[in-house]
Order: structure tokens, then C-alpha cells, then sequence
């Protein structure tokens, strides 16, 4: 008679068989042995056995996260405290901002100034070292138009782009337009340059007439000029911003191109001996799995302060502005780059199979090169004109809106870190400029003591420099 096995009514059997097979897939990974927590005096049970697997999961989330990364982390001396700035002679649309060290013809020495940009065609100097900003000089009659960008070429020559798309050389020691140039039909809104050990400086014009032109200054020479263009690139949309930077492997500059309709960062080896016009090396796409036409416009690329190949993108994205961490995926030199790379079959014929095969590499390469993809939570509409800029030391970045606040976001994780309200809600911010320099609240006795700034300026009429509580 064969023996009788009972069930027990409230006992699910597969739940038990499923709870062993987990068991033994435990045991398995952690090359226990078989009989792991059977015996009495075993101190291994499989409560222990979950908790250590909770444990490693997070330590696992940790290594990803780089929560003991402190290089990128948001710093925690930074700019929160506004301070409007009155000294303005006259209320209008902030148009650009920087701080420069020039000599103007009330001076004998270079001192720090932070020059101001308004819709009325005047040129602001402010003294950062008095409490209320005193505006020192004011230059208005050597622009035809509103000033939209301006970039020193030394202590005492600035060059100033305008709306009408005219280029102004102006020294500020002698108070006097040195040179006018106007190789563009339309607005020149943005300006770069390129100092080299052969003291000689490149100047990058962008305008809207969908053209970078060049032009050569020699710094060593006193009374040197902008002259004719070395070279004019003509594109097929309009640039929305312009950078140089060098190539890893030989240093030689090569010009970063951001254009209106297009998600790829183009770069152009900037004219040589053996090569007089601008030469396209390599372009990297920000959108490299996107089925979309036209994702976004990069419409703002600034180098990290603390990292050359590192670049921090504002990009066109509505209804909010979206910010891009990217490494720049550079050739090692000039000419390492070939013009005639191939994919090809195992026959060494190009197949579409091999193409298709190179093109997800690119796009792999492209996407692992991208480390921080977020929305910054900035409102903008298609016409808006993004900008961020970095704080010094590299942690962080801080971007425009149409709002009115300035918002900090943590370099290392995309995160919101700070929204500074200060400005009339609703108003449009159209510059901002980050840095350290010698305010009103260091001690004047020591030029060398720094301090980190935020200045900010919109279309309310109101600029306020933020300092660090």
C-alpha cells in the first residue's frame, strides 16, 4: 500500500518552491555551498543573505552617482545676495556684460572695470570697488547701433560688435575709434578670440548674415590694426555661437561653430600656411539617437574654466531651456584627420550593413561624451536668447529665462541648486557674467583677494550683482 501525502490547506506550494529556487540562485552567486544556513549553528540566514544584497546595491548606485566626487560638487560660498546697481546714467535694456581691466584717459594705471552694453547705443564703465558701483565713464558716440558683444584685445583696445553688423576697434586710453569694419550685412552678435605664443590674436566675428569671418591682430604691435579678413566662412544657417579652443595632441586652434537648425557641434581648423581657408575636422552630434528633424539649437557653448575639452550648452528647447554637460570629442591633431575614412565589408567593399554598423558606433560615442542632459526648468519661447555662463571654479553653471530668475544648476548631477529672484517677474534676462574680482567687500589693501560675482541684466532695465552672503 503506498503512502498516503497530505497537503496542507493553507500552504501555498509554489510560493515555497519558488523562495527555494531563490535561495539556491543566491548561493550559487556567491559560491556558497549547498548546505549554507541548514545547521543549527549556522549565523547565516537568508535575511542575512537579502541584507547584504541591499547593501551592495547601493554601493553599486553610489559608484555611479560619484556621490565622494567633491571636484564638480556645487560649492557653497556662492553668489545668493542681490544688490541693484543705481549708478546707471540712464534706465535701459541690459544688452551684454562683462568685467574687464583697461586704462581709461582719467587713469594712469589698468583697473578693473565692469563694462555694460544698453539699447541706447552707450557703453558703461563701472568702478567694482565702490559700494554703489559708480559708473566712471560712459562712451556713446562711436556706435551706429546697439552694442550686442564686447571682447578686449589688450589693456587698453576693446572690440565692439553692434547690430548693424559693423566692427569697432576703440581704445579706451585715448578715448578714440581706432578702426571700423563692416563685413557684415546683418546683426554680429558674438565675438571670439584666440591669443597665441606668437603674439598674435584671432578674432572670430559670427553674424546674422550666416558668415564667420577672421580677422589677425598682432598684440605686440602698439598701434596694430583688424585690417582686411584672413578668411570668411560662409555656413548654411545662421551661427548662434562661436569658440575657440585647442586640439589636444598639438595645440593649434580650431573654431567651435553652433548654428541655427542644426544639433551637431561643427569644428573648423582655422586658416594656415598650407591651408588658407577654414577647414571642417570633425562635427559632434548633441541629439545622436534622436528621431526628430531638429531636436533643439545649441544656442549657447561655454568652455569650463577649470576643464578645456568640457563645455556647458544652452540649447533652444522650449517651453523649457535644456542644459548640456558635454565632452568634446576633438581630434588629437590637425593632421591625424582623414579625409577619405571608410567603413567597409570583410571584402573591403562599403556595404549599407557596415555603414549602418560605424554610424551606431558614432552615436554611442557621442551619447557616452554627453554627461549631463537636463531641463534646467527655465521657461523660453522660440524667440528667447539663452546664455549661461560658469562659476570659476567649475561646479556649477548658472542660465538665463524668461522670468526673470537666474537659476544655478550642479555641473556634477544636472541638479537645481539655487533660484535667484531679484529681477521683475516675468522680465527677460539677456547676459550674465560669473567670475572673481575685487569688490566693495574685500579688503582693498589686498588686490590679489578675490571674491566670486554674479552679475545679471535684462530687459526690467535693472542690473544687480549678486554676492556670496
Amino acid at each position: 500500500m503506498g503512502t498516503l501525502r497530505l497537503r496542507h490547506p493553507f500552504l501555498d506550494y509554489s510560493k515555497v518552491l519558488t523562495l527555494s529556487q531563490t535561495l539556491n540562485s543566491f548561493m550559487q552567486e556567491a559560491d556558497l555551498p549547498s548546505d549554507t544556513g541548514s545547521t543549527s549553528g549556522s549565523t547565516i540566514t537568508i535575511e542575512s543573505i537579502l541584507q547584504e544584497k541591499k547593501t551592495f546595491d547601493l554601493s553599486l548606485n553610489f559608484e555611479k552617482l560619484g556621490v565622494d566626487d567633491s571636484e564638480r560638487g556645487w560649492a557653497v560660498q556662492a553668489p545668493v545676495e542681490p544688490r541693484v546697481v543705481e549708478s546707471l546714467p540712464n534706465r535701459s535694456n541690459i544688452l551684454s556684460v562683462s568685467v574687464l581691466d583697461l586704462m581709461l584717459p582719467s587713469t594712469a594705471e589698468i583697473q578693473q572695470y565692469v563694462a555694460v552694453t544698453t539699447a541706447d547705443r552707450q557703453l558703461h564703465l563701472l568702478d567694482p570697488s565702490s559700494h554703489t558701483l559708480d559708473c566712471v565713464h560712459t562712451i556713446s558716440s562711436f556706435q551706429d547701433s546697439p552694442t550686442l558683444d564686447v571682447v578686449p584685445v589688450d589693456s587698453r583696445r576693446l572690440l565692439v560688435a553692434s547690430m548693424s553688423g559693423k566692427l569697432t576697434l576703440f581704445d579706451t586710453a585715448a578715448n578714440e575709434v581706432l578702426e571700423q569694419r563692416k563685413d557684415h550685412s546683418k546683426y554680429l552678435v558674438k565675438l571670439s578670440t584666440w591669443a597665441s605664443e606668437g603674439r598674435s590674436m584671432l578674432v572670430a566675428s559670427a553674424g546674422w548674415d550666416a558668415k564667420v569671418v577672421l580677422y589677425q591682430i598682432d598684440s605686440s604691435i602698439e598701434h596694430s590694426r583688424l585690417g582686411d579678413p584672413i578668411a570668411t566662412l560662409t555656413l548654411p544657417s545662421i551661427p548662434e555661437s562661436t569658440v575657440f579652443v585647442s586640439l589636444p595632441g598639438d595645440n593649434t586652434p580650431v573654431l567651435v561653430v553652433a548654428r541655427r537648425d542644426s544639433t551637431f557641434l561643427h569644428y573648423y581648423a582655422v586658416p594656415s600656411t598650407e591651408s588658407p581657408t577654414f577647414t571642417l575636422i570633425g562635427k559632434q552630434n548633441l541629439a545622436p539617437h534622436s528621431n526628430a528633424w531638429v531636436a533643439f539649437t545649441p544656442s549657447d557653448v561655454q568652455v569650463c574654466p577649470t576643464n578645456p575639452y568640457l563645455v556647458a550648452i544652452a540649447t533652444s528647447s522650449t517651453p523649457h531651456m535644456k542644459l548640456l554637460i558635454v565632452k568634446l570629442l576633438l581630434p588629437p591633431t590637425r593632421s591625424s584627420v582623414s579625409d577619405t575614412e571608410t567603413t567597409s565589408g570583410p571584402d573591403g567593399s562599403l556595404t549599407q550593413a557596415s555603414q549602418a554598423r560605424a554610424e551606431l558606433l558614432v552615436a554611442d560615442k557621442e551619447e557616452s561624451a554627453i554627461l549631463v542632459n537636463v531641463s534646467t526648468l527655465a521657461p523660453q519661447t522660440s524667440y528667447s536668447t539663452p546664455r549661461l555662463v560658469w562659476r570659476p571654479d567649475g561646479s556649477g553653471v548658472y542660465v538665463s529665462s524668461d522670468d526673470g530668475v537666474v537659476r544655478g544648476i550642479e555641473t556634477k548631477s544636472g541638479k537645481l541648486i539655487s533660484s535667484l529672484k531679484a529681477h521683475e517677474p516675468g522680465s527677460k534676462l539677456r547676459c550674465l557674467w560669473s567670475g572673481q574680482m575685487v569688490g566693495p567687500s574685500s579688503d582693498q589693501s589686498d588686490v590679489n583677494k578675490k571674491v566670486e560675482y554674479l552679475i545679471s541684466g535684462g530687459f526690467d532695465q535693472k542690473l544687480i550683482i549678486w554676492t556670496s552672503c
